[in-house]
């Protein structure tokens, strides 16, 4: 589910202007940790960190532990206002995903698709940045040509996101094992190909059995 950035209309992108960009600053978490410096130095537009780093800052910061639930239900409202071309809705809903888990690609791609379609060059190119820092976090971790090898993620969306951005179509997932645990993923391409791409997935469940306990 993409934006069509090539089909608005203008007279709504300027009736809308003053709302999108009034949107007040996003909360910082309410942490005081590694994860919350890297998103104030984020939102202040320094988009140049270490996101392998920030990654993980945010399973070690407790935030992960806050609702799933919300964060879904945001995600299809989100995905449902981008279809409706509510751009500043898209927005809206895209930055309380952020002060739940500013580390979720999917709020950042929209935001940059939004902002761009209402011509916020600033927050589109902080947000793209951002969301292809995480990419590469993920992506540049392994090949995932193999068990061993598998694309390091630290909760199942990021696997998803990756897939999506592929082009793919997961066909089945399981569970492989190789020495350490990771996701088998077995899609097909936009070519009609099958294809295997395995994700290293140790810190998933280091932060469910981690959720357990509280």
């Amino acid at each position: 589910m993409t934006l069509k950035t090539q089909q608005f209309i203008a007279f709504f992108c300027i009736i809308s202007f003053m709302s999108c960009f009034g949107q007040a600053a996003k909360k910082t978490p309410a942490t005081k940790d590694t994860y919350a410096n890297y998103v104030k130095k984020l939102e202040e537009g320094n988009t140049d960190i270490d996101y392998t780093d920030f990654r993980h800052s945010f399973l070690a910061s407790g935030e992960h532990n806050t609702s799933s639930a919300e964060t879904m239900k945001l995600k299809q409202e989100m995905y449902r206002a981008a279809d409706e071309k509510q751009y500043p809705e898209v927005i809206k809903i895209g930055r309380k995903m952020l002060e739940i888990d500013y580390t979720n690609m999917y709020a950042h791609k929209y935001l940059q698709q939004s902002y761009k379609i209402l011509g916020d060059e600033a927050n589109f190119k902080k947000h793209h940045d951002i969301e292809f820092g995480l990419l590469r976090s993920v992506t540049g971790s392994g090949d995932g040509a193999t068990c061993e090898t598998g694309w390091h993620v630290i909760k199942v969306e990021e696997e998803y996101f990756v897939l999506e951005m592929m082009g793919v179509t997961i066909v089945k997932q399981s569970i492989a094992a190789a020495g350490k645990a990771c996701d088998k993923m077995d899609v097909k391409t936009e070519a009609g190909k099958n294809k295997t791409y395995y994700f290293e997935i140790s810190r998933v469940l280091e932060a469910r059995a981690d959720a357990k306990k509280n």
